[in-house]
């Protein structure tokens, strides 16, 4: 059983603490770090563990095994290389890092200690994205000639600039990339491979936050393949991942709902039952440390992941492409 510090206990952070404790039979928290703990001592007394407000404490205790960020982006290098330096398994919340300099930083950090950086990309493990992959995989689809990406949400429109880091032009570039638009770009490295382009269009709409509410992007893979990915900050929640081959297409619509059309078939529609994919993506990670799998996210997609979503930035500044370094 690893013992891991939780560091960050504002939303999300709470939400992978009632994920994982309890559930995972190989790792649980047993210490959490927030900069306001008499918010969260309810919640940690409930989940049975110490509270503590450094960092520093948790890196530096020789019974924590591991750490899990939940921290503001521009925390995240810093923390992974302090923590590998210290011989603590990591698992790092989106985005992992805004460039692809801080990216390849972090997972040379990790793989310099022989420890397995973590990073919390949980649609991957949704079953209709599962099942798309297996479809891509087998060739059913045939050869894929476009793909189509959005997730959108209304759950930060109420964030200010100055209220919170996810309001930061700093934190979130990019109106909703930062908090939605990078799943689909997890998805899509993993699915078809590097980008090599994209052309970025932001909008501000209705909300004041200085890096717009709506973006779309047009990308282009190294493969050749063309897709477009939209996020907007400002409408009910939304999620369609579309991919369209020459044999058929498949479009997952939620984390539950997947639509495909072969050739010469009907459209056929498939439920599938409640998953925790927050808890699969640790377990995943967990399989990962104990060498039973090779981890699913590789050291050239995380840093891909990094370099397209900075590309993404760079184009969205300009309103002109930009090659993905």
């Amino acid at each position: 059983m690893l013992n891991a510090a939780v560091i960050g206990l504002g939303w999300w952070g709470k939400e992978i603490v009632r994920s994982v404790q309890g559930k995972s039979k190989r790792l649980r928290f047993t210490r959490g770090v927030s900069k306001e703990p008499d918010t969260v001592k309810a919640f940690a007394a409930e989940h049975g563990f110490a509270l503590s407000t450094e960092y520093e404490d948790a890196i530096r205790d020789p019974k924590i095994d591991a750490v899990v960020l939940a921290t503001p982006h521009s925390l995240h290098l810093p923390q992974i290389q302090a923590a590998a330096a210290a011989g603590k398994q990591v698992f790092c919340e989106k985005p992992l890092a805004l460039s692809k300099a801080n990216a390849e930083r972090a997972v040379e950090a990790c793989a310099t200690a022989k420890k397995v950086l973590g990073v919390g990309h949980n649609r991957r493990f949704w079953q209709p994205m599962v099942e798309i992959k297996r479809l891509l995989d087998t060739g059913a689809l045939g050869t894929v000639m476009q793909v189509e990406g959005n997730y959108s949400t209304d759950w930060l429109k109420d964030v200010r600039p100055g209220d919170s880091w996810r309001g930061s032009p700093d934190e979130a570039p990019a109106g909703g990339m930062t908090g939605m638009g990078i799943h689909i770009v997890d998805s899509y490295i993993n699915m078809f491979g590097p980008v090599a382009e994209v052309h970025a269009a932001v909008a501000k709409r209705l909300l004041p936050n200085p890096t717009g509410d709506t973006v779309s992007v047009l990308l282009k893979f190294k493969s050749g393949l063309i897709g477009t990915l939209a996020t907007t900050m400002v409408t009910p929640y939304l999620w369609r991942y579309h991919v369209l081959g020459s044999h058929g297409w498949a479009e997952a619509r939620s984390e539950f709902h997947l639509v495909t059309r072969k050739r010469g078939m009907e459209t056929q529609h498939t439920e599938y039952p409640p998953l925790d994919s927050v808890l699969a993506e640790f377990e995943a990670w967990l399989d990962a440390i104990e060498g039973k799998t090779t981890y699913l996210f590789t050291a050239e997609q995380i840093v891909q992941t990094a370099a397209t979503l900075e590309a993404i930035f760079r184009s969205a500044d300009s309103g002109k492409p930009v090659a993905v370094g």
